[in-house]
């Protein structure tokens, strides 16, 4: 923008000061910055807008590039998938013409039927679905302890070594 250096702007203050005089000058310079903070906000509005709309315009032809290049894979992938199709076409056609030619019987192949198996009911996996809440609830235990430590954390204060 504009390069101020600190003797013009010692010379520009002394000059208003002498001007407009020592009453207004604070109200003067007070309006001069409003009025300058106005104009930079004003500039950089201006600028992000323009930057906006060229990343808009960057963004649309992008944008276009992908539908193209998209839309050629599609139309090679077609071109691709009825080629496999018709070299398929004529070899089945050639070979069911050998066999239909033969006296060969055809014969459907079924594989055989599934064997039943049992649904097992897994009682672990169905006490780790209950939730915790529950458990604490009604009492089920979650932790294993021995005899010695159950006795310990149920003994009566008072009475023996966590006394």
């Amino acid at each position: 923008m504009l390069d101020f250096g600190f003797d013009k702007i010692a010379l520009i203050g002394a000059v208003a000061l002498i001007v407009i005089g020592p009453e207004k000058l604070p109200k003067v310079a007070r309006t001069f910055g409003h009025l300058f903070g106005k104009a930079q906000r004003y500039v950089a509005d201006v600028k992000a807008e323009v930057n906006r709309s060229i990343e808009l315009d960057e963004l649309k032809k992008m944008k276009t590039e992908f539908e193209d290049a998209a839309r050629n894979v599609t139309q090679a992938v077609h071109k691709e998938v009825q080629a496999a199709g018709s070299a398929f076409e004529s070899e089945w056609k050639g070979i069911t013409e050998g066999l239909n030619g033969s006296d060969a019987p055809t014969v459907a192949y079924e594989p055989p039927p599934p064997e039943y198996r049992h649904p097992k009911k897994n009682w672990r996996l169905k006490r780790g679905a209950m939730p915790q809440w529950y458990k604490q609830r009604h009492g089920v235990r979650s932790k294993a302890q021995s005899g010695a430590a159950r006795v310990a954390r149920f003994r009566p204060p008072g009475i023996g070594p966590r006394a």
